[in-house]
């Protein structure tokens, strides 16, 4: 197993950032910070609207180039900024959009830097809303919407939950991860072209009544972030999730479970036409033995819970495999390696992930993690803390260098 990290995957790649006038504009300085550190040339422009929430020297310093504002103010002596920029770009990422880019976007307006630049572009572009929920479902920005996607430019669907405004809704940016990932998903080389893969995700619950269940706290973010990544290299990915507040992947075919026996059913339906099963859920160790139809009432006597154990899948996948790789994940709060190599025996899986999950970690919930992959041949290499889509693409790197095993 190589000691090199996986590559950056915009190494070399030319990125223009359009902030615009937007309370989620900070924002915008994570996803420079990100791009910069996955490789990316960044160069930033800011509406003259962007500029009353963040500093473009916020920017200057994120991403090492002077960020364009005023359309007159050129920051070169020679040559016209405006033009010569967007024209070497790789790709325009709006993030935060108003409704007002994406307005004049869709008539053709070119009327300051940034709707300049996006006229001149001639390569991908992303676009990620963020605005209050009733202009976002307005009628005449749903059609300036739905005209750049006819014209093939791609946006990244705000989320859900409470605005600036004070209003519920949908019309928040979407997570920075889920940016970046759709970022390189337009940018990086699809090797995992033609592999058909299996992910699995979140906590299962296991109902002791009709309102009451067992679970643990996994999120989610760790197995959507392998269904993310691996889509975004050309993979056809299925996605079976537990329950968790986590966005739909882009690409990729979700099938909604909840406890271990629907989560085992899903996977070994699907495990006869899959090449490789990267199983990150949490899925419960034990299920009530009698749930009830109903809710329990509450009494003063003492009750007893008696539960019996689920079925361990990628134990069940591991003596079923013919060619298929399989990946699997060791959660633990002491003896890490040991144990976590126990299990790659036991489970006949080609790869484990294992991290620490002692309360200091922070793993559960967490957009980073520190692990540790080790392959059924006892190499080892121990990864730096990093975000959970970079630990995604060593994971992917792992099954492309080995994916002869399912003859690909």
């Amino acid at each position: 197993m190589s000691d090199e990290r996986t590559d950056k995957p915009l190494d070399g790649k030319r990125i223009i950032l359009g902030v615009t006038g937007s309370i989620a504009a900070y924002k915008a300085a994570e996803l420079a910070s990100r791009l910069t550190q996955l490789g990316a040339t960044v160069h930033a422009i800011l509406t003259k609207n962007a500029c009353e929430f963040i500093s473009p020297l916020t920017f200057r310093s994120l991403t090492g180039n002077p960020p364009l504002t005023g359309l007159f103010d050129e920051p070169r002596e020679t040559g016209m900024a405006h033009i010569d920029i967007p024209t070497g770009a790789d790709l325009l990422l709006i993030a935060p959009a108003t409704a007002n880019i994406i307005g004049k976007m869709a008539s053709g307006i070119a009327d300051d830097w940034l709707s300049t630049a996006a006229m001149v572009v001639q390569c991908p572009v992303v676009i990620a809303p963020a605005m209050n929920c009733n202009m976002y479902t307005n009628p005449v920005v749903k059609r300036n919407v739905e005209r750049l996607e006819e014209l093939g430019y791609t946006f990244v669907e705000p989320e859900s939950g409470r605005l600036a405004c004070g209003t519920e809704g949908v019309g928040r940016l979407a997570d920075p991860e889920v940016i970046i990932a759709e970022v390189v998903s337009k940018l990086r080389k699809r090797d995992l072209a033609g592999m058909r893969l299996l992910v699995t995700a979140g906590p299962t619950r296991e109902r002791i009544d009709a309102v009451r269940f067992i679970s643990n706290d996994s999120s989610g973010k760790m197995g959507y972030a392998l269904a993310r990544a691996a889509a975004a290299r050309g993979a056809a990915v299925t996605l079976v999730s537990g329950p968790t507040h986590m966005s739909a992947p882009a690409n990729v075919d979700i099938v909604p479970v909840e406890s271990a026996k629907e989560m085992r059913d899903a996977v070994i339906d699907r495990f006869g036409d899959i090449d490789v099963v990267i199983s990150a859920a949490a899925v419960a160790d034990y299920t009530p033995s009698n749930p009830a139809a109903g809710k329990i009432k509450k009494t003063d006597a003492p009750r007893t819970l008696q539960l019996e154990p689920t079925e361990d899948i990628l134990k069940t996948l591991g003596e079923r495999k013919t060619k298929q790789i399989l990946v699997g994940f060791a959660a633990e709060t002491e003896n890490l390696i040991e144990n976590a190599t126990q299990k790659i025996k036991e489970k006949n899986l080609d790869l484990i992930v294992a991290n620490e999950v002692a309360q200091e970690e922070r793993v559960f919930g967490s957009d980073s993690n520190t692990v540790t992959l080790i392959t059924a041949a006892g190499a080892a290499r121990e990864l730096p803390r990093m975000t959970k889509l970079e630990v995604a693409d060593n994971i992917l790197d792992f099954v492309r260098d080995n994916h002869w095993r399912a003859g690909i």
